[in-house]
């Protein structure tokens, strides 16, 4: 997101629950990505990112799954999560992250009175990013290719016109974002109802980017017995990409963990989205959907 003032910090990717007793959250909209991925029965769960701006408080935050590391290594900056298998907390560290847990004795988390455990951990971002180490300080690089203001955000130049993108995650998870002319943003509802914080903003985004991607049942399992799904992040596969109440068909490439995902139009060409925040959703090939409108 665009800044008068530099800013020097790395990037804080934190997991963000979305379970009806999650809602609403705090600090959502302030992230400057947001990565909505299906986890076990279907419910689906945040990967905020935030560098441009820090809000006084994030959460309720959840545990990580084994498709955080490689959506969060091309930051390479720190990942914070409560707890989760051993298995996909290694992979967080081999993927060159910080990994900041209260299971590894980290500071910053706080439990609020009035939420019931396990929907009450919040935390404030900044006192996540004082405890950065030394191999983690540096600013991110560009996770997306954005227009300056010499460009134009691709689908607004050779996009189709649209009101409304319905997306279907799962069978309890259908999140809808519609667009709003006079605030020029894309606002998200929870199946028909809006999605607001808690501080009763609805959520919104400048750019909803759609990758369909295969969703495969990992051998572990939740204390319900619900296997632990796992998207496949490396590869590549067909997407849609939303700015300026218009929406273009694109593909999305990522050549290995720690790659970014790369954009490019039917013609090979670079996508650019339009200067602002950004939600991925991770539409599962298989048993979801896409509906423009």
């Amino acid at each position: 997101m665009e800044t008068t003032d530099p800013v020097e910090r790395p990037a804080l990717a934190v997991k963000i629950e979305n379970s009806p007793e999650s809602r609403p959250q705090s600090g959502l909209d302030a992230a400057d990505m947001v990565w909505e991925e299906v986890v076990e029965g279907g419910i689906t769960r945040f990967v905020a990112v935030y560098h441009s701006t820090l809000p006084p408080e994030i959460g309720p935050i959840r545990s990580v799954r084994p498709m955080d590391a490689p959506i969060a290594a091309p930051l390479r900056g720190l990942l914070a999560f409560a707890g989760g298998q051993p298995p996909f907390v290694a992979a967080v560290s081999d993927a060159g992250l910080q990994v900041v847990s209260p299971d590894a004795g980290d500071g910053g988390f706080y439990r609020i009175p009035t939420r019931y455990a396990p929907h009450n951990l919040y935390a404030n971002p900044a006192d996540f990013l004082a405890q950065a180490d030394a191999t983690h300080v540096a600013d991110p690089i560009e996770q997306f290719r954005m227009a300056s203001a010499a460009d134009q955000p691709s689908a607004l130049g050779t996009g189709t016109p649209a009101s409304v993108l319905r997306l279907k995650l799962s069978g309890v998870s259908t999140p809808t974002w519609g667009w709003n002319p006079a605030k020029q943003a894309w606002l998200r509802f929870e199946g028909n109802a809006p999605a607001v914080q808690a501080d009763g903003q609805q959520l919104s985004a400048t750019n909803v980017v759609v990758l369909r991607v295969d969703v495969v049942d990992t051998r572990y399992t939740d204390p319900a017995g619900n296997p632990v799904p796992e998207t496949d992040m490396v590869g590549g596969g067909q997407a849609l990409v939303a700015s300026g109440g218009r929406t273009l068909q694109a593909n999305w490439t990522k050549a290995s963990e720690s790659d970014r995902v790369v954009l490019t139009d039917a013609h090979g060409a670079p996508i650019l989205l339009a200067p602002g925040n950004t939600w991925v959703e991770l539409v599962p090939n298989r048993t979801g959907s896409v509906t423009v409108g």
